[in-house]
Formats: C-alpha cells, structure tokens, sequence
C-alpha cells in the first residue's frame, strides 16, 4: 500500500512574508493589478469563510440521529400494610379474643411504657378491630380497620384520625409503618400482632388469648360513632406529624 502524503498548509502561507514564491513574484501578489497573482490573493482572504461553510454544510448534512426515548419506569404500587395482616386471620370467618398490649412509645424526649387489657375484633374479609384499655377501664386508643378505611381514636386526646389507606400509600411508605402477625405452631390463627412506626418511635404488640374463632361478634364490633366535641383530623396529619407529644 503506497501512503499518500500528509499535506499540512500552515496560515502562515497566506501572508506575504512565508509566500511559498520566488521573491521574484512576491511582489505580484501586492495590490490587485499589479501582477497577475494579484487576483488569487484578493481571493485568498475568504478561504476561511469558504472552510468555514464547507464544514458547516458537511456537518448539517450528515443524517440525523434518532433520539432513543428511555421507556418510564413504574414505582411498584405500595402494599396497604393490613392488607398482609388480614390475610394472616382469613383462614377464619370471624374471631375475638382478649388481648395483653404492651406500648413503647417516646414523648417529648423521654420513654414511655403502657401495659394495657384490649379486645381484638377479625370478620372475613377486611375488618378489624383493636381497642386498648387500662387497667382500670379507661379507654387509652381505638384502631378501626373496615373495607379501606382506618380511624384511629385517642380519647385521652379526644382526637381522631380517620382516611382511606389507599389514599395514603405513599405516606405510610414514608413512615415505615410495620405490621406483622405471628402464629402459634399448628394454628390457623395468630396470637400475636406487631405494629411498629420508627419515624414516631412507637411499637405496639398485642398478645391474643382467650381466641373464639367462627362465634357470632356483637352487632356494634365495627360500628364508630364520633363522641361529642371530638377533634376529627385526616389521617395524612398523622402520618406527617411528629413523634407523639
């Protein structure tokens, strides 16, 4: 394979003093007229703006790139998290039991534990019920859970929560609610319920005994009727807010 040489043309070229030109004929590439190369130096001087179009059009007329459209990428839909705990219970119509539950929870910087008597309510398919006491029966909270929609009574507080949890899916993502269910070995139903909220540094376990599966439960065991003068709130200001106060 014969190279071909490489040409290099310097700028320096295009000026009088590096003409590539016997000094004889340097001269004729003075002001025009004066030699016959008097007109191809005129020309020289847009040279640059004949390269310059050159590589204008080269570049503009080469084909266009196609611009690869990255297909949109879904987030996975977020798990109602009593979804998981329903599913534990169905294997029964109906249940109810008495319940021990322990709260863990941090106030104002300082910790705080609660032993308290419930009741746990269960119906096939999506209703429960939770409802803790202290020992001397005042009502301390109230979870209700009923085809989607949640409240969450204080009566201490004299507060409620309430909302549709799929309205809230992103939230409750936020606020790494934990919901597990425990079974003992060789039962259908659990014993034990575990509701953790790390952002609010609450946990929740309640302990099932005296377990009735399939008995008739009392007509009112989902019913919540708002007590007199309660402050009703969204339940999106509860996921949102603060460690408890």
């Amino acid at each position: 394979m014969i190279r071909q040489p490489f040409v290099f043309i310097s700028h320096k070229f295009l000026s009088l003093r590096h003409s590539p030109l016997p000094w004889g004929e340097r001269d004729a590439c003075l002001p025009v007229g004066r030699g016959v190369r008097g007109k191809r130096f005129r020309g020289s001087k847009h040279w640059y703006i004949y390269i310059g179009l050159f590589m204008l059009i080269l570049l503009l007329s080469g084909c266009p790139k196609k611009v690869a459209r990255i297909p949109s990428i879904e987030a996975p839909p977020v798990m109602d998290p009593m979804a998981k705990l329903l599913e534990a219970f169905s294997s029964a119509e109906t249940l109810q039991a008495k319940a021990s539950i322990r709260l863990d929870t941090v106030r104002k910087g300082e910790e705080f534990k609660f032993l308290l008597n419930g009741v746990v309510f269960y119906e096939k398919p999506d209703k429960l019920r939770i409802l803790g006491y202290h020992p001397f029966g005042m009502g301390v909270f109230d979870a209700l859970y009923r085809g989607g929609e949640f409240v969450l009574f204080s009566p201490l507080q004299n507060r409620a929560y309430t909302g549709e949890i799929s309205e809230f899916g992103n939230l409750i993502a936020k606020a790494n609610v934990r919901i597990s269910a425990e079974k003992p070995e060789g039962s259908d139903v659990p014993n034990r319920i575990r509701i953790e909220m790390p952002e609010k540094e609450t946990r929740l376990d309640v302990k099932l005994k005296e377990i009735a599966v399939n008995q008739p439960l009392p007509n009112d065991a989902f019913q919540w009727v708002p007590p007199e003068g309660v402050e009703i709130k969204s339940l999106a200001q509860f996921l949102k807010g603060k460690k408890f106060e």
